[in-house]
């Protein structure tokens, strides 16, 4: 066997991952998985926010508006915002009804995710 052959053949066998290795990727994306997993019913409830925000523009006065949208909220199960966190004002002939809020998503300990959501009627 040349010194050629003997280099080429350790190079073979280093290759892979260690199950160290293995066991922190896996626990990386475990964690990542978990923190996905609690920011996808934020954005949903998001989108739901958007939905009802834009049918509620529709509404002849500003209690209807802000009554179209609890209703909205209760069937499509809103809980970070009602009607009366909405802010409604007129742009020319067109309402435009824009909201803010956020939330927070606990992770260990101390630490907090915080999610802000802006959005308006246009």
């Amino acid at each position: 066997m040349t010194a050629h052959t003997m280099h080429r053949s350790a190079l073979h066998s280093q290759r892979g991952v260690t199950f160290i290795g293995f066991l922190f990727i896996a626990g990386f994306l475990a964690a990542l998985g978990v923190v996905v997993a609690q920011i996808v019913p934020t954005a949903l409830e998001y989108q739901a926010v958007l939905t009802a925000v834009k049918r509620a523009k529709d509404a002849p006065t500003i209690p209807d508006i802000r009554m179209s949208f609890n209703k909205s909220a209760g069937i499509d199960n809103i809980s970070s915002i009602s009607g009366k966190d909405l802010d409604i004002r007129k742009d020319g002939n067109e309402v435009v009804i824009s909201f803010s809020y956020q939330r927070e998503i606990h992770l260990a300990g101390p630490a907090y995710l915080t999610l802000k959501y802006t959005g308006d009627s246009r």
